[in-house]
């Protein structure tokens, strides 16, 4: 399904009902924005690890402007528009063309840098935010590299040096900077499981941008895009998200910290406990036409 927003069309895809039957009353259930990360990747690795929340929330995934199949159905949209802050605004448009109340905002990755500063920018359109490894400002990268020359490979420092440069210049070149960097994503790496859900994500080339590169999606380098408000490098989104999405931020499941080569809690454990249930109160997902 697409939404015409914006100036663009945004895919969307559901999963779950929003109203089910509960003894002798319907009830409503919160609606869920999955929000996915790269830059330059789409909503389909979430499929179907989150498929197990539709029992508690209806989920709505999609792909962010000029990625995807947005970016399939939009093959002349304007690289200059992939940015933080238009990804917000997309998905802030998205909400009220479903319109939604407030929803749980679930972010991994890039994708918890959008519903940080989504939430932030919006706040009474957000219920809950689950954050799932992310990152508020662009301090992370200096540890990043740090970690990168402590750990990787010759060909995995290659790749990242290719990223933190810009100077990926083909899908395929993306491709490969997944497939060399899988090891260092997971704790557990499974090839062939990781060649799978690469082999369902859609990555697209743009043939226009700054000095001649190819723009897959908005992945042109983490914290020295030439893309403005890409990645938040000179961005500081701590204070704002302390002041303003803290109330609605989903605190970690209680328990031991993570050991090197421990399996990590479930995501969906996290999320089904962050979820209001049956008896809980819960903001009206759909807002009401006015009298």
């Amino acid at each position: 399904m697409f939404a015409p927003i914006r100036g663009t069309s945004l895919y969307f895809d559901i999963e779950g009902a929003g109203l089910v039957p509960d003894g002798p009353v319907m009830r409503e259930k919160p609606v869920a924005f999955i929000i996915h990360g790269g830059p330059g990747s789409d909503h389909s690795g979430f499929k179907p690890v989150m498929s197990p929340l539709s029992d508690t929330a209806q989920l709505v995934y999609f792909d962010h402007r000029g990625q995807g199949r947005s970016g399939l159905a939009d093959p002349n949209a304007d690289p200059a528009r992939f940015t933080l802050d238009e990804n917000v605004e997309d998905m802030e448009a998205l909400r009220r063309h479903l319109g939604l109340g407030p929803i749980v905002s679930v972010g991994t990755s890039y994708g918890g840098m959008v519903a940080m500063a989504h939430a932030a920018r919006y706040p009474d359109a957000v219920s809950r935010l689950i954050l799932v490894v992310t990152a508020a400002h662009g301090g992370f990268i200096p540890r990043a590299i740090e970690i990168l020359h402590e750990r990787g490979t010759e060909q995995q420092q290659r790749v990242c040096e290719t990223l933190w440069s810009g100077g990926f210049r083909s899908a395929d070149e993306l491709s490969h900077y997944y497939d060399v960097m899988g090891p260092l994503y997971a704790l557990r790496h499974d090839p062939a499981a990781a060649k799978a859900v690469q082999g369902r994500a859609i990555h697209i080339a743009r043939k226009k941008g700054w000095g001649g590169r190819i723009l897959c999606g908005t992945v042109t380098s983490f914290g020295m895009s030439p893309i403005p408000s890409g990645i938040p490098n000179g961005r500081d989104m701590r204070g704002t998200a302390r002041r303003d999405t803290g109330p609605r931020c989903v605190r970690p499941l209680p328990g031991r910290p993570r050991r090197r080569g421990r399996e990590p809690p479930r995501r969906r454990a996290l999320a089904r406990q962050s979820l209001p249930g049956p008896g809980q109160r819960s903001p009206s997902t759909r807002t009401r036409p006015s009298a």
